[in-house]
């Protein structure tokens, strides 16, 4: 069964201004970094207004709207900005999601990748910021939920910023157990031991600064994979930033590609165990072009080699 690959041009019509970590040329090198990979390639549908509502109110969905520029770009905060193709890319973003869920659950692909943008983890219920516009995570997650009715999911996100935006938008949801490892200190100053959601349904595992790849396999294989396992999960989604690259500009961790290989390939050796190998990647971070490149080609790599 093959591993879906799901994006769309509109994504690249999302701009930022010159110098922006979060730019086009981001998802430009994704695309051809993999374009001769065996992959079921499908264009991200358009997310309805009901799936945002899953998680964001209207007055959030109001607030986009009428921030988005006619022409040139407009700013939601200090690192968020908006052109007038950001609207529809955000739409895009938050569709490839869910559409990932429903190829991969209806037995169309054993799993996915999205390779989208705006990225989504750090959008709260009414705060767009981090780069993010709406919780594409979350809203897939409240898709294979209540659309799907699986009894549970689980969102591992790898990120170098803790997934604040995801916390926030499924803290109070039973069925989604969320785990996140992330370096501390670093922006957005959030993601302590101590934030434990209302069912105990997070998990966050700070990384000190310039910590590498094996201490972040002795926590997964102490911390992560275990909770994940005890949870069991219906489907796996992953967060999948790479930014905890040793070259990624925004942040002090030390990982390496192969560390990206052997998170990737341990969720997909839990997943075959709990969920049917069901797996849904959704790209957040990861700023050095190459880096970024050649971390999303291995760790699709994984997705298609894995049983």
């Amino acid at each position: 069964m093959a591993t879906a690959f799901i994006t769309h041009s509109d994504c690249l019509k999302h701009e930022t201004p010159s110098g922006h970590p979060e730019q086009v040329a981001r998802l430009e090198h994704i695309l051809r970094a993999v374009e001769d990979l065996d992959l079921l390639r499908i264009e991200a549908p358009l997310a309805e207004k009901e799936n945002i509502l899953a998680v964001h109110p209207q007055s959030h969905i109001d607030l986009i709207h009428a921030n988005s520029p006619e022409t040139g770009m407009s700013q939601l905060d200090g690192d968020t900005h908006m052109s007038p193709g950001t609207v529809t890319a955000a739409y895009r973003a938050a569709g490839g999601a869910i559409c990932a869920v429903d190829t991969v659950i209806s037995g169309k692909a054993k799993n996915a990748f999205v390779a989208v943008r705006p990225p989504g983890h750090h959008a709260k219920a009414q705060i767009p910021m981090g780069f993010c516009i709406f919780g594409n995570v979350a809203i897939a997650a409240k898709h294979a939920l209540d659309f799907h009715k699986l009894p549970k999911v689980a969102v591992i996100d790898f990120d170098v910023h803790h997934g604040n935006g995801t916390q926030d938008l499924l803290w109070n949801e039973p069925r989604a157990l969320t785990v996140t490892s992330h370096q501390m200190p670093l922006w957005p100053g959030t993601g302590y031991a101590e934030e434990q959601g209302e069912f105990d349904n997070v998990l966050n595992l700070p990384l000190a600064p310039n910590s590498d790849g094996a201490l972040m396999r002795k926590v997964y294989t102490e911390r992560v994979f275990p909770k994940v396992r005890s949870f069991n999960p219906d489907l796996i989604f992953l967060s999948a930033g790479f930014d905890a690259h040793v070259d990624d500009p925004l942040a002090e961790l030390n990982w390496e590609v192969d560390d990206f290989v052997w998170i990737t390939s341990e969720v997909c050796n839990l997943a075959r165990d709990c969920c049917s190998s069901r797996v849904v990647s959704i790209l957040e971070g990861g700023y050095n072009l190459d880096a970024l490149a050649a971390c999303s080609r291995a760790h699709i790599e994984i997705l298609i080699e894995a049983k």
